[in-house]
């Protein structure tokens, strides 16, 4: 196992691959703050938005996303992730350079659908670059790396909408990406995939770098010869990727737990939360003195999601995946029921106290960063060998923005329907099942190949595997 200090490459590198994630949590965090301030007559915009320009600025980058997503992961294994990364980061100076030329409807709308592209690149590209240039016990604790540069885009978003004018806050949006670019331009291609292309010795001096070893490194020479033996076994297989997935029982069982775990995590209430924190607060207010304005309470929702992830980035090699997933969900399913009641009971006329649903929503927002989101990116490159792992990614992104897009379009027309403590209450069932199911049927990952894996969901009983994660320890 190497040691940390020879490793700090690795740390440098997963730093710089996932900043395009800060861009994009810029991107989307801008959104929150600003909606209120385009649709004002004195705002930045020429013009105010109407509500039919809100609805297509909050809605079009998850359609875009599924458009862009679905040819993703096949353009990363065909092209390299470093020229996929760049392309990502060079959509997102296009997302900044737009708004900077005009804030009119039409070109924050074009803005946010060009948005669509990262939205979907940032949680394919990104996620198997990191997931190459790592070791093995460093895959959970880099790929963390993602939703904690995320959330700090977030942060940053949300506390320069607070400080800052519009115009300096696009400015500042436009130099994170551009910078990132010409950095980027330095940076390796990863070992697995230079090995795709025959590049032996550039994949060996790549994979040296990354470790702080030298080339001739007995160690390295072994990790090389796996890697190509991998691949000569992948072009030998004359399989197409959805006909090793359908017919291979293993990678079947984890194509359907990648999606069951992706899918319930989308459907955790999250991101209604976030969405709709402004309304928790505006309730809480009834029952207590609540003296923050909304940019301050969307700032604190930010430092929730942000100490969440730092707490994944330092605890998810230690606990394990499975052990974290579990009681992350756990924790959800709780803060949502906890939510739901609030809002039942005191609909009914009940006095309940008004911390306790802002407590329950920074519950969910701490556990969703701190472990059920994270996992969630970070099982598909556990789960995957080289050759699926684009297709899969894909495959799961696009049902990931189906999944936002649903609840987006139809949260608000059911709340109003059967009442919003039947909707949160919905999501907590989602997340407790969710907890459950990763009992029954996740095997731990950390620190196993893909082959070790497999051979554990080969097993017929659910027992086996279970018993099996006992003896490897949390």
């Amino acid at each position: 196992m190497w040691q940390n200090g020879t490793r700090l490459n690795q740390y440098l590198f997963a730093t710089i691959i996932t900043i395009p994630l800060l861009s994009f949590g810029m991107v989307q965090g801008w959104l929150s703050p600003m909606l209120s301030v385009l649709q004002s007559p004195g705002g930045p915009s020429p013009e105010p938005f109407t509500s039919t320009d809100i609805s297509w600025v909050t809605s079009v980058t998850y359609i875009t996303a599924i458009i862009f997503g679905a040819p993703m992961g096949y353009l990363t294994d065909r092209y390299g992730r470093k020229i996929m990364t760049l392309i990502t980061t060079l959509s997102l100076i296009a997302y900044w350079q737009i708004k900077l030329f005009s804030l009119e409807p039409w070109a924050v709308i074009l803005a946010r659908g060009i948005a669509g592209i990262p939205c979907s690149a940032c949680y394919i590209v990104l996620p198997i670059y990191l997931k190459e240039i790592s070791d093995i016990d460093l895959r959970g604790a880099l790929g963390s790396l993602l939703i904690l540069n995320r959330n700090i885009g977030y942060l940053a978003s949300y506390v320069g909408a607070d400080l800052l004018d519009a115009t300096t806050m696009l400015w500042i949006g436009l130099s994170v990406p551009t910078v990132v670019f010409f950095v980027f331009l330095l940076m390796p291609e990863t070992p697995e995939f230079l090995v795709k292309q025959g590049k032996i010795d550039e994949a060996k001096t790549v994979l040296a770098w990354l470790r702080g070893v030298s080339t001739i490194d007995c160690s390295l020479e072994e990790d090389i010869d796996r890697i190509v033996k991998a691949e000569k076994r992948t072009q030998a297989d004359s399989k197409s990727v959805w006909n090793i997935i359908i017919h291979d029982r293993p990678t079947l069982k984890a194509f359907i737990i990648t999606l069951v775990i992706k899918i319930t995590q989308q459907f955790d209430g999250y991101l209604i939360v976030l969405i709709y924190a402004g309304f928790v607060f505006e309730r809480a207010a009834d029952y207590i003195s609540l003296k923050l304005s909304p940019n301050k309470q969307i700032m604190m929702i930010g430092v929730v999601q942000l100490l969440g992830s730092i707490v994944a980035t330092c605890i998810v090699e230690k606990t394990g995946r499975k052990l974290l997933l579990i009681t992350t969900s756990l924790a959800m399913g709780v803060g949502m029921l906890t939510l739901s009641a609030w809002f039942y009971v005191t609909s009914e006329g009940t006095w309940l106290p008004g911390w306790l649903p802002v407590l329950a929503m920074c519950v969910c927002i701490f556990a969703d960063a701190a472990g059920f989101q994270p996992i969630s990116y970070i099982i598909i490159t556990d789960l995957f060998t080289f050759q699926l792992r684009g297709t899969v990614s894909s495959f799961a992104n696009i049902c990931a923005k189906l999944s936002n897009f649903v609840q987006m379009k139809w949260f608000k027309s059911l709340s109003e329907m059967v009442g919003i403590h039947w909707t949160l209450l919905f999501f907590a069932v989602v997340c407790f099942a969710a907890s459950f199911y990763t009992v029954i049927f996740f095997p731990e990952t950390r620190n196993k190949t893909v082959d070790e894996i497999y051979s554990k969901l080969s097993r017929t009983k659910g027992k086996e595997i279970r018993e099996e994660d006992a003896k490897s320890g949390p």
